[in-house]
């Protein structure tokens, strides 16, 4: 984090590219809000600085009602770094210490539940339950204010253990009961929508979403996705069901609207849908380098806050990614939508032309691969990568160590770097990842004036490091 008398000048300048990477606390208010809160700049000697909210909770302040600090985006940080604090923090993000315990997180990651505890505590503040209940109270307050649901289901549907658990941890956050929150929402005029949870998903400006609603349409597959005006539609594989996310950008915020089987996917579901759009990048700190290089200066002057489409399921991406060798983009859309049609999972109710779930990995495993649309090496890939992904034996979840996930993948037959490093990319999240070997780029480098040779771009592209994969979207612009 900054230093304390940076983070306060970023306080009295109410700057928005803070929020969400440090929250403070004001001592004669008893309340924490987001750095670019509007109300009146505390004095200095009022102030204390947290790196998370939960930090900051235990410290024992409360959300501001106000600027709403628990529905700022992200850190970058935790995108960035690939130790085992910035592990943890995607994995709690998805929700996993709600589904499987402190236990399940430790075995992830490959520690145990004490290391893990320490190391949290003394990175960010706070330890993995912590973070996970801070995380509740925002999951609660969003079904409390967008749905009809009982109090009751909202408790163990946002992951809290008891009824009294719950009723308490809400009056600790908001100082309000779940009941006077439900009733607020309802006099700011805020309604419900059976079977529905819309939510506004916070990003820092600029952001270059048409971008990334484009890139999505190029490779949209039939059942699963489409792309309607400004609006990105896909169905969801939810830990507890399936969903169907309906995802519009806004000026200041992403418009949501899930329509999930089961209200315990809330949190997961709403995860997915920010790495989909990367909302918790940086894009000041992006644009602040890659702006500053002669060959890349010019493409981000004119699309400031480029995105890195990410995805909703890593296994997805990498069957998708195997699909796509040596085909054209249409032709990858169209054999991935025959797979959709024969093996995914039909909606229980089809939003627009999105019918089906991808089909997991388990169920394209199960299948006689020669079956598969395709040629017979790539028939044996497919099979190969399936297997090993439902065995287990190679994980693409969020809090993967990346170097070991791309060694497994390259260990999969059939499956090069240009694969392994765009699964990277697009489905761990990874920022700082570029493909020198990629026909486009090869293009893009004789548009811009550039070496082509892979040897001389991967040498190039040691310049834009850790953005590499901001400097690839850029590249790929200029085709």
């Amino acid at each position: 984090m900054l230093d304390e008398e940076a983070c306060y000048r970023a306080v009295q300048g109410r700057d928005a590219r803070f929020d969400g990477v440090f929250y403070i606390g004001v001592t004669s208010t008893g309340i924490y809000c987001r750095p670019s809160c509007p109300a009146m700049t505390p004095k200095r000697q009022n102030v204390r600085f947290y790196r998370t909210a939960a930090e900051a909770q235990t410290a024992g302040f409360r959300a501001c009602r106000r600027c709403r600090p628990d529905a700022t985006p992200g850190s970058a940080e935790w995108n960035v770094r690939a130790d085992v604090v910035g592990r943890a923090m995607r994995l709690i993000a998805d929700g996993v210490v709600d589904r499987d315990g402190v236990a399940g997180l430790a075995g992830r990651l490959g520690y145990s539940e004490r290391q893990v505890h320490r190391t949290l505590v003394e990175e960010v503040g706070a330890g993995p339950l912590r973070l996970a209940r801070s995380q509740r109270a925002h999951t609660a307050r969003t079904l409390l204010e967008t749905t009809e649901l009982p109090v009751t289901e909202i408790a163990f549907a946002a992951g809290f253990a008891s009824i009294r658990q719950f009723n308490d941890t809400i009056r600790e956050v908001y100082a309000l009961t779940p009941s006077e929150l439900r009733g607020k929402a309802r006099r700011r005029g805020r309604t419900a929508t059976a079977g529905t949870v819309e939510l506004r998903l916070a990003y820092r400006q600029p952001a270059d979403f048409r971008g990334v609603l484009d890139f999505l349409a190029l490779r949209a597959v039939p059942g699963i996705e489409e792309v309607d005006g400004d609006t990105y539609r896909r169905s969801l594989t939810l830990p507890h069901g399936t969903g169907v996310a309906e995802l519009t950008p806004r000026d200041g915020w992403v418009q949501a609207t899930l329509r999930l089987a089961d209200p315990r996917d809330l949190t997961a579901a709403v995860a997915r849908c920010r790495r989909v759009f990367d909302l918790d990048a940086d894009p000041r700190a992006v644009d602040d380098l890659l702006g500053a290089d002669p060959a890349l200066g010019p493409l981000v002057v004119a699309r400031p806050g480029t995105r890195v489409p990410g995805t909703v399921d890593g296994d997805e991406l990498a069957v998708r990614g195997v699909l796509g060798q040596q085909v054209s983009v249409a032709a990858a859309r169209t054999v991935a939508g025959r797979l959709v049609a024969e093996h995914g999972k039909p909606l229980d109710a089809p939003v627009g032309t999105v019918t089906h779930a991808f089909p997991a990995a388990a169920v394209l495993a199960a299948v006689d691969p020669s079956t598969f649309p395709m040629p017979s090496s790539r028939q044996r890939t497919l099979h190969e990568l399936t297997t090993r992904l439902a065995e287990g034996t190679l994980c693409l979840d969020p809090g993967v160590d990346r170097d070991e996930a791309e060694r497994r993948l390259l260990d999969v037959p059939g499956i090069g770097p240009w694969t392994a490093r765009y699964v990277r990319m697009r489905a761990l999240a990874d920022p700082d990842v570029f493909l020198p070997t990629d026909l486009g780029v090869k293009h893009a480098m004789a548009v811009l004036g550039l070496p082509s040779e892979p040897r001389a771009v991967a040498e190039l592209a040691e310049n834009w490091r850790p953005w590499r994969s901001y400097a690839l979207l850029h590249a790929w612009s200029t085709l």
